[in-house]
């Protein structure tokens, strides 16, 4: 689970077989305890949101919204580098 706001406009494209890829990007900014020692963690992170199911969380999702993602971190890509790492959501939650 990650939480933030979108920092990137969505864009949905579809995949050969039909099913709707939607990507943007997430910023997350919080405060966490490391080594006795609160730590300012700041990151972007690349999402992707893929199937009929979220369509209804993405619709209308504009930059500066603050959501919460659950899902999981893949490779983004067959061609990418082994440290470039996407957040494949499975639910996107509004946030007030």
């Amino acid at each position: 689970m990650l939480v933030g706001r979108v920092c990137t406009q969505p864009e949905t494209r579809h995949s050969p077989a039909g099913i709707p890829l939607t990507r943007f990007s997430l910023e997350h900014v919080s405060r966490r305890p490391q080594a006795g020692r609160a730590r300012e963690v700041r990151c972007r992170v690349r999402v992707l949101a893929a199937g009929e199911e979220l369509r209804g969380a993405l619709q209308g999702l504009q930059p500066d919204t603050p959501v919460r993602i659950e899902g999981f971190l893949a490779g983004a890509g067959y061609r990418a580098s082994e440290h470039s790492l996407i957040l494949n959501a499975e639910r996107i939650e509004r946030l007030a």
